[in-house]
């Protein structure tokens, strides 16, 4: 079956720098390689998924927080089947679980969560000195 994993994920002080990174498996006829998007949402405690931004099959990036703009860049290896979310400037509110989520071909113009397919398990990523 698809698999999603995410790694990277850890304690890092604000203004530095993180990289995270979705490795995707079990690709079927559905959900193929090099045709699928990535999106990343995260969870802070006591607070709702929030979906961050996405990545499609041809490398177009969609930004749904304008927070993030200039601080956090998504990039894919097609050779790898991994998508990095590369995470600069971090702030203490960037604290949650981060969550890789995947859906075929296209990436979500509003980013609603329940047009993700697949899941990954999350990693940690706390922002504090």
């Amino acid at each position: 079956q698809v698999q999603l994993v995410e790694s990277g994920g850890g304690l890092v002080q604000p203004g530095g720098s993180l990289r995270l990174s979705c490795a995707a498996s079990g690709f079927t006829s559905e959900f193929a390689p090099n045709d699928y998007a990535i999106g990343w949402v995260r969870q802070a405690p006591g607070k709702e998924r929030e979906s961050l931004l996405c990545i499609n099959s041809r490398d177009t990036p969609y930004y749904y927080v304008d927070d993030l703009k200039g601080r956090f860049t998504l990039s894919r290896d097609n050779a790898k089947n991994t998508v990095y979310l590369q995470m600069n400037n971090l702030k203490g509110e960037d604290t949650a679980v981060y969550y890789c989520a995947a859906r075929p071909a296209f990436c979500s113009i509003y980013g609603t969560q329940r047009d993700y397919v697949y899941w990954g398990q999350g990693t940690q990523v706390t922002v504090s000195s």
